[in-house]
């Protein structure tokens, strides 16, 4: 399998602990790219020009992070990172979306950064940089317990260290110490040392 990729992309880096938490890093080639993505071999992978995508042997393939964590869960070995089912299913799953929603907020930002001075919105970047900071609170109340370990409380972590990596002005960690015990303990685990944004 092959995993195109981004060294700082959040999304990415969901997808990358995963693959050491379930076992599979040796079955899968991690393939940088450098942005903005629109070599022709990688929109032939991935038309939208987008990271992460996950290539099979037989060319299938999957993007969406939350698609590619999921397939990968079921693949690899260990407990899941998803609950198959259940209220726990759901708690992850809510989590898991409210972690990608930061990360969203968070690119959308930089990416606004990025455009030519006179093109660029400062009411776009107000309107996001509100949206992060609620989102991060909202975080705060429904983080899990720092030793829990699912897909929910990973991508609420990498957010987490990624709001951080930055907009260091934000100082998230202030107000917020359910989301900062999360986020110490599960940046301690190798996977994600492995995989740590520069």
């Amino acid at each position: 399998m092959r995993l195109y990729m981004s060294i700082a992309s959040p999304f990415v880096r969901k997808c990358r602990v995963v693959l050491r938490e379930k076992g599979l890093l040796p079955q899968v080639e991690e393939i940088a790219l450098d942005f903005p993505y629109k070599a022709p071999d990688y929109t032939a992978v991935n038309p939208v020009g987008q990271v992460p995508a996950l290539v099979l042997e037989d060319g299938t393939v999957f993007t969406n992070s939350p698609v590619i964590c999921d397939y990968l869960d079921r693949l690899g070995s260990g407990p899941r990172l998803l609950p198959p089912d259940g209220e726990a299913h759901w708690k992850a799953r809510r989590l898991e979306a409210l972690g990608d929603q930061i990360n969203e907020m968070a690119v959308k930002v930089i990416m606004e950064s990025r455009r030519p001075e006179g093109e660029r919105s400062p009411t776009w970047t107000g309107h996001w940089r509100e949206g992060l900071v609620r989102a991060l609170d909202v975080a705060e109340r429904q983080a899990p317990e720092a030793d829990a370990l699912d897909l929910g409380g990973i991508t609420l972590a990498i957010a987490a260290t990624y709001a951080g990596f930055r907009y260091p002005e934000i100082e998230w960690r202030k107000s917020r110490p359910r989301l900062s015990a999360l986020n110490d303990a599960l940046e301690a685990r190798d996977s994600f040392r492995e995989t740590y944004p520069r």
